[in-house]
């Protein structure tokens, strides 16, 4: 797949895939995206000691970031651990060029950056003390074969349901449900009828919520 660096609305950037016509981030501002969806109505939502988190897909390691710096905002006073799964990584080069780690003020954030994309696929890796990271590459319905403890959290970020319609209905779905603890959080950017209403039959609770900067609405969904 042929991708472009882009930068949104916000000055954050974002990778563009010409043959899809997709972003892998809202060009309203990639960085305001990532906070709003998975942290202010996701991570800061979930008030467990530990927290499993599952995203779908690891893509730029954007979520991961932003993530960690809503963890260190906490004193570290929790254990996360984060398991992202990814079918196409990007390449170091395309992270350098993102230049993410400019976004946080934080000069800790380059080496933080550069450790997400240098851990091994595949292995546990501490990123800061507390935060654990598993890079998972595979195909997201080999999800089903793969060994987790139950999921607190779930950031459904995959590409949108116009390019790959598959992700956005039920067999995906199903499987994330059979990973998650009840109580457990998913957070997506969509707000689409359809997979409310796949949620809803799959047993959650289902709330529309107020979207991030270009969007109206987003889904929170907790499992009963």
């Amino acid at each position: 797949m042929k991708r472009e660096i882009r930068t949104t609305t916000d000055g954050s950037k974002t990778l563009y895939i010409n043959d899809l016509n997709e972003s892998y981030h809202s060009h309203h501002g990639a960085l305001q995206e990532a906070e709003h969806v998975f942290i202010k109505n996701g991570l800061i939502l979930v008030k467990d000691y530990e927290i499993n988190i599952l995203e779908l897909g690891f893509g730029t390691g954007l979520n991961v970031l932003v993530t960690i710096n809503e963890y260190l905002k906490t004193d570290k006073n929790h254990v996360i651990r984060y398991f992202s799964l990814e079918k196409y990584p990007v390449t170091e080069a395309e992270a350098t060029d993102l230049a993410y780690p400019e976004l946080f003020g934080n000069p800790e954030f380059t080496n933080i950056y550069q450790k997400i994309h240098k851990a091994e696929w595949g292995k546990s890796v501490e990123i800061v003390t507390g935060f654990h990271l598993t890079k998972i590459q595979c195909d997201f319905f080999e999800l089903k074969d793969i060994d987790l403890p139950e999921i607190n959290l779930v950031y459904f970020d995959c590409f949108g349901a116009r390019v790959q319609p598959d992700l956005w209905e039920k067999p995906l779905f199903e499987l994330v449900a059979d990973k998650m603890a009840v109580n457990g959080l998913l957070t997506t950017y969509s707000s689409k009828g359809s997979v409310r209403r796949i949620l809803q039959e799959l047993g959650f609770t289902v709330e529309k919520k107020q979207g991030p900067p270009g969007k109206r609405e987003m889904i929170n969904a907790v499992k009963g």
